[in-house]
């Protein structure tokens, strides 16, 4: 199996490791009703999505 020839130096790991960080989803507020909600994705307060109504919500 092949090895390194050289050491790899924390900068070039760093660059790696960068994108495998965890942070908040990106949120976005939902036209109908305000609630905050996930983008592209059903309103879970209000179950619209594109303005029209895809889950039935009992309040």
């Amino acid at each position: 199996m092949a090895q390194p020839k050289r050491k790899s130096c924390h900068s070039r790991a760093a660059k790696r490791a960068t994108h495998k960080k965890a942070s908040m989803p990106a949120m976005s507020k939902c036209p109908r009703c305000g609630a905050v909600k996930l983008p592209h994705a059903i309103c879970p307060s209000c179950g619209y999505y594109n303005d029209k109504e895809i889950l039935k919500i009992e309040e």
